[in-house]
């Protein structure tokens, strides 16, 4: 009998080892399928075109355009909001909305109503991050990605554009030096005094110009611009709410009718009375004519 029993218990212990190895084993296999499928949509939405060369000498504007489905619309704005903070950016657009696709009432009882909606949550994101992170921005928010629609990646060299911002700058200045010097030297009359501060209005308008730009350019080059869609699984949301009254509801009962026309009744009664009190001089007039003519007749 002890030994069936130690048997048994062997047996048991043999189980259960067996199972736990089981379930470490299918745990770790769905770790590492959840780990390879971080990593495959990170590189699914990376790009060279987001990674910066540090030996090279050309100027990039690099853009990001990212359209995605995510779990939870809400948490994944945040998410993507505190890396961006995180990795020196700034957000300067986001707008979060739910719009409804279907709406539909159901009357449960004579008080309530079933209202069971069909929305969408959706936000659009625009963010700005330092030329240097945007590679690793990118695959930080390919970790909310659920289903990815489409991912546009640009990277425009805008190199020559600054130097010949550059040259155009320093041609503007040295025309606005020399027309500046001809008004203090050469200028007499007044016409070309007045001509000549014109012209140099204008150099100095498209030296602003041409400053203005590049700053603009070096800008973009220091930062980055990525535009987000995302969005969630259609959601259905079922509320009871308590029904409105009809203006019949609040109709009174026949007997209350009934009272409230004997007492009208009877006010209109007292009006014809009160009235009628009013007019006692006529009625006066009326007798006292009455009698004199009675005693007219009998004369």
């Amino acid at each position: 009998m002890n030994k069936r029993v130690i048997v048994v218990l062997a047996l048991l212990v043999v189980g259960f080892a067996i199972s736990c190895k089981q379930s470490q084993e299918s745990t770790e296999e769905s770790s590492m399928e959840s780990n390879y499928d971080a990593v495959e949509k990170s590189e699914a939405v990376s790009s060279s075109a987001a990674k910066v060369d540090p030996k090279s000498n050309r100027k990039f504007v690099r853009t990001a355009d990212i359209k995605f489905k995510v779990k939870n619309v809400a948490k994944s704005t945040n998410q993507i909001e505190d890396a961006t903070v995180k990795f020196g950016g700034f957000v300067t657009y986001t707008n979060l909305q739910s719009t409804i696709l279907e709406e539909d009432k159901t009357k449960m009882s004579q008080d309530s109503t079933l209202v069971s909606t069909k929305y969408l949550v959706e936000n659009d994101i625009t963010i700005r991050v330092p030329n240097t992170q945007l590679d690793t921005v990118i695959k930080t928010i390919a970790k909310q990605i659920h289903f990815l629609n489409y991912r546009v990646i640009k990277a425009d060299d805008v190199t020559l554009q600054m130097l010949s911002n550059k040259m155009a700058q320093k041609r503007s200045d040295s025309s606005e030096k020399r027309v500046a010097n001809s008004i203090d030297t050469k200028g007499k009359k007044l016409n070309q005094i007045i001509e000549a501060e014109n012209t140099l209005d204008d150099k100095k308008e498209q030296n602003d110009a041409n400053k203005l730009q590049n700053l603009s350019l070096d800008d973009q080059v220091n930062f980055s611009t990525l535009t987000l869609q995302i969005y969630q699984d259609e959601t259905i949301t079922q509320e009871m709410v308590a029904n409105e009254k009809s203006l019949n509801s609040y109709r009174p009962n026949i007997g209350l009718q009934i009272w409230e026309s004997l007492k009208s009744g009877w006010f209109i009664l007292e009006n014809i009375l009160a009235f009628l009190v009013s007019l006692w001089p006529f009625f006066l007039i009326g007798f006292l004519g009455f009698l004199g003519y009675k005693k007219f007749l009998k004369k």
